[in-house]
């Protein structure tokens, strides 16, 4: 486990630059927010979701989430197709918050270019990658 800022980033995951995570499972990508981000959003009120069966494709759009502070959207890791939404999150998206690499997934996606794709992400062995890039984010949003 890498902890960054108080935060932890398993190594086991890959991480997209707009905050979501990979867990790559049997021929298919689980995908969540990060600690980081649902920490400095603040306790999600809100979150919607593209439904499953719908095709993404990566960087774009998969569904927003909202706290009291901030509303923003969460931007798919990977292209492919939405096989599942998270059911635990309905009604209660502050388990992202308590449970960001656990409960809190958000969708489960088939990847259509799974092996190009990944070689964007930052592998969550890559300490040094993950702390620029979290500092950098840090200096976007003035923290």
């Amino acid at each position: 486990m890498v902890k960054i800022e108080g935060h932890e980033f398993p190594e086991d995951l890959y991480y997209h630059r707009e905050h979501m995570w990979v867990r790559l499972e049997d021929g298919k990508a689980r995908v969540g927010y990060n600690a980081w981000a649902a920490a400095a959003a603040g306790k999600l009120v809100s979150l919607k979701t593209r439904p499953a069966g719908k095709e993404v494709a990566a960087g774009k759009t998969l569904g927003s989430v909202e706290s009291g502070k901030w509303v923003g959207s969460l931007k798919v890791p990977l292209s492919g197709t939405i096989l599942e939404i998270n059911p635990a999150l309905e009604g209660r998206p502050s388990v992202i918050n308590d449970a960001p690499y656990g409960d809190g997934w958000v969708a489960v996606i088939k990847p259509s270019s799974l092996d190009a794709e990944l070689k964007s992400l930052i592998k969550g062995t890559d300490k040094a990658a993950l702390e620029a890039w979290i500092k950098e984010e840090k200096a976007k949003a003035g923290v």
